[in-house]
């Protein structure tokens, strides 16, 4: 009756729409809140005010249609959906007191209600955990020293694996044990300790045995030939995944987390370094900050030595290492490439120990002292490596705007991967920000020659004389990642061809000197870059079917179901637990996505005749004038993203138009071949290049500096970012610079303070970009001192969540990929630019009908 009484009052004072929405916040107080309405209309306003609170994304003051859906579904997701309503209203302003004293009876009720079931769940819930402590507790393995009891122990768990294999594979035993292997996975996965990683690592590679062990004996048809060799080269497809999945897992399951080890005190006990900076045809302004800092290092200069080793032979390179201090070298030929060029350098210089950067690479000044302490410390030592930092984007970061957001295609690599090979001392020379030992580098004849990727090959050597490596996982350098898509994709074909020429002429499987866990370190890193066939075989499977109707995996869709999906399903979850912080869930299919096309023909030559194929130098420091499309580099895409819309169309058509009993069957294919279209369109996004017009790539920052003014003034400040030429600044609001103007600046280089002056070029508001206005030598190694050769340049540049989340990485993943076809669209015909637009516009609209959580902010027009 009363809100009846209310109804009339308001209908004579608001419009239908604002009448309606006040019966209906009267409904949710009265049956959600308990809260008597109130008695009087001139308070409808306040009450529609409060109940932006609930509706977040309902704009009151524009009443219509499509806010009345949204407050209609949201209000039947309030009252019938979301539970415990009451606990996310404001909390009200009570006495501290009394607030406290509520709580401790609340917790009191809970505890006398708690039965005894519940407390024996907790207890035998806490010993679990601490069970899984335990089994990730390294001093407990301590009695696997012995070689006969790692012997032992290894055969008992193969045993009990294979026998956990080949139970019954049956539709209800799978069943069972999948459910059991769900809740132990899910329960452990958020114990933030070692033990539930390897318990994880335990359960997907269980798992994925059991779908192997089935598929390999029960799903292959061999009666119809083109079944059988079609299927055998899918099955072949997921061996070389399940092996790259295993191998995996043994290279992250115990990451070594190497800490610093102390100089002498004494720096007469420190020994000689030499610094070797290779170039070919790099422009010398790329070259200039990386020799600067490197004769800037924090090393006696009686034992440090730089060298510029030019294999372009270039007048001005050498002009300007006479004029710094540095020593130069050049070749009259460029045989064997970089390896060439350092072996050179090697017979010409004498320094107990040899640091070598690329060319774009800028040390840090403490690069030498936090690495050479190893070197003091073990006698075998030939080897430390540190990981490759890049302070400007990488392709997929770049065009993807998503730079510093998720961690780039490298990060799993240099964060995760060579730490872990650093635990079966398996960590190997990436070409730059490391160091090396005279003695065993000269004994394996100098950097290695035979492949493209000398690297890696010349760690292999000394590892296979019993010396030993050592990773550092601390950014002590910083340089260019690759510019364009098809430099990145050039890349890694020298990268994959040289690993395939390893693995045929050096294979670690096979000769003396490594130890196991080397051999399978060495043999994950160089199997990795054959993916290039397995992912494409994985692009095309399902078109067998939709299209051929061939039978690839000969079961019922229901048990590939039950086999295949919880496979997936461990293996992500287990990877986001163990990756997460260095790579996101689902984006390493779409970085594959993009190399698998180019990769292919190399790596396949390269096994079959491992001396054809040249080196390939990565070029850095070049800038897009305007956006544009590689239309070359994705034309493979194109055909692919063909091809899988045939089969999807085909897909539906069999959905109306084919056998009923095939019905999963046909779902589960347009389901794989839909996520294959998504993976594509992410390959396409990545083509589009965008523009790129500095020549010096900004490093953000947020450091206190001070700005002097030419009348002696002094203001605090912050650099925001900053290049080789220039750097940004905010202002406090009463300082007067304005472009055009000159004055100083102040920055810390640990304990001293060094003034540079600089001429103001832009103002926009508070935020000024500046020039160095640097001429002398000693001025410039002490901007780099002060900006990126600062020990501390790049720590915390890893701030990614612990916690990912692959629900939120497979959402991130599917707007990537439509974001592909709608700028394919666009290249395609511009003029469709209006339709994509009224289609987002739809798009956006069908979202906020959803519902929304209460108290957030959303704006919507």
């Amino acid at each position: 009756m009363l809100i009846k009484n209310q109804w009339r009052q308001v209908r004579q004072q608001m419009s239908p729409w604002q009448a309606w929405v006040h019966l209906f916040s009267l409904y949710l107080e009265v049956l959600l809140f308990n809260v008597r309405p109130a008695e009087s209309a001139d308070k409808a306003a306040a009450r529609v005010s409060q109940l932006r609170y609930w509706f977040p994304h309902v704009n009151f003051a524009r009443l219509g249609p499509i806010n009345l859906i949204r407050f209609f579904v949201q209000l039947c997701w309030l009252v019938f959906i979301k539970s415990g309503v009451k606990s996310l209203l404001p909390e009200p302003e009570h006495d501290a007191k009394r607030v406290v004293l509520h709580e401790q009876i609340k917790d009191a009720e809970k505890r006398s209600k708690r039965s005894k079931k519940q407390r024996i769940w907790r207890f035998l819930t806490s010993k679990a955990e601490d069970s899984v402590r335990v089994f990730g507790n390294v001093e407990g393995y301590r009695w696997l020293n012995h070689s006969v009891t790692r012997v032992l122990f290894t055969m008992i768990a193969f045993v009990v694996a294979l026998f956990a294999v080949q139970l019954p594979t049956s539709g209800t035993s799978q069943l069972v044990i999948l459910l059991a292997f769900w809740a132990v996975a899910l329960w452990v996965r958020d114990l933030k300790n070692r033990g539930a990683a390897l318990l994880m690592m335990v359960l997907s590679t269980l798992v994925s045995s059991r779908y192997m062990y089935w598929r390999i004996t029960e799903t292959i048809n061999w009666d119809v030939l083109s079944d059988t060799i079609l299927s055998l080269t899918l099955l072949t497809a997921e061996l070389y995944a399940w092996s790259i999945l295993i191998l995996g897992y043994v290279q992250t399951a115990w990451p070594l987390g190497r800490k610093v080890v102390p100089l002498p005190k004494d720096t007469a006990q420190w020994p000689t370094v030499d610094v070797y900076i290779p170039s070919y045809n790099e422009p010398l302004q790329v070259v200039k900050p990386t020799v600067l800092a490197a004769l800037a290092l924090d090393w006696p200069k009686d034992k440090l030595n730089v060298y510029l080793l030019d294999d372009g032979d270039r007048e001005e390179f050498a002009k300007f290492a006479k004029q710094v201090g540095a020593n130069y070298f050049a070749r009259q030929d460029n045989s064997h490439a970089k390896a060439g060029n350092l072996n050179n350098a090697l017979k010409h210089t004498q320094g107990d120990y040899i640091a070598i950067f690329d060319c774009d690479h800028v040390p840090a000044r403490s690069f030498l002292q936090l690495t050479m302490g190893w070197f003091l410390q073990s006698n075998d030592l030939a080897l430390v490596q540190t990981p490759h930092h890049f302070f400007s984007p990488d392709p997929f970061e770049k065009n993807l705007n998503m730079f510093r957001k998720n961690p780039n295609e490298g990060e799993l690599f240099y964060g995760l991967i060579q730490d872990g090979n650093d635990l079966w001392n398996a960590s190997f020379f990436c070409g730059s920000c490391a160091v090396i030992k005279r003695g065993p580098l000269e004994e394996v004849g100098g950097i290695a020659t035979e492949t493209v990727t000398e690297d890696a090959h010349t760690a292999l050597k000394m590892h296979r004389l019993k010396y030993k490596s050592a990773y550092l996982n601390i950014p002590q350098a910083a340089g260019l990642a690759t510019e364009s898509l098809s430099a990145h994709i050039g890349q890694r074909i020298r990268w994959a061809r040289g690993m395939a020429q390893i693995f045929r002429l050096d294979n670690p499987l096979r000769g003396k000197g490594l130890s196991w866990g080397q051999r399978l370190c060495y043999s994950n890193g160089m199997l990795y870059f054959l993916n290039g066939l397995p992912r494409l075989i994985y692009m095309m499977a399902p078109l067998a079917f939709l299209l051929l109707h061939t039978y690839i995996v000969y079961a019922p869709a229901i048990m590939i179901a039950l086999f295949a999906v919880p496979h997936l399903v461990h293996a992500y979850i287990t990877n986001s637990r163990v990756q997460g912080r260095y790579r996101n869930s689902f984006w390493a299919e779409m970085y594959e996505t993009v190399l698998a096309w180019y990769i292919l023909r190399p790596t396949l030559v390269a096994l079959f005749a491992p001396s054809r194929g040249k080196f390939n130098v990565t070029e850095k420091g070049g800038m897009n004038a305007e956006d544009y499309f590689d239309w070359e580099v994705s034309r493979p895409y194109l055909f692919l993203v063909g091809m899988c819309i045939a089969g999807f169309l085909a897909g539906i058509w069999r959905l109306f138009a084919g056998p009923t009993d095939e019905i999963l069957t046909v779902v589960l294919n347009i389901v794989w071949i839909s996520y294959n279209l998504i993976i594509l369109g992410g390959a396409v996004a990545v083509a589009e290049e965008t523009k790129q017009v500095r020549a010096s790539h900004r490093v953000d920052v947020k450091r206190p500096i001070s700005v002097v003014l030419e009348d002696d003034r002094v203001f605090a400040a912050y650099l925001v970012d900053y290049s080789d030429l220039g750097a940004g600044i905010q202002l406090p609001s009463e300082c007067p610079l304005a472009e055009g103007d000159t004055c100083q600046i102040l920055m810390l280089d640990g304990i001293s303070q060094n003034a540079f002056e600089v001429s103001v070029m832009s103002r926009r508001g508070d935020h000024i970009g500046v020039l160095y206005q640097v001429q002398d030598q000693e001025t410039q190694q002490s901007l780099l001192r002060a900006t990126f050769s600062r020990a501390d340049a790049w720590i915390g540049w890893r701030d990614y969540n612990d916690n990912e989340k692959p629900f939120t990485s497979f959402k991130e993943v599917i707007a990537i990929g439509f974001k592909g076809y709608k700028r394919m669209a666009l290249q395609v015909s511009p003029k469709i630019q209006p339709v994509l637009q009224v289609l987002a516009r739809m798009g956006k609209a069908i979202r906020s009908l959803l519902p929304h959580t209460p108290g957030k902010e959303v704006h919507y027009d």
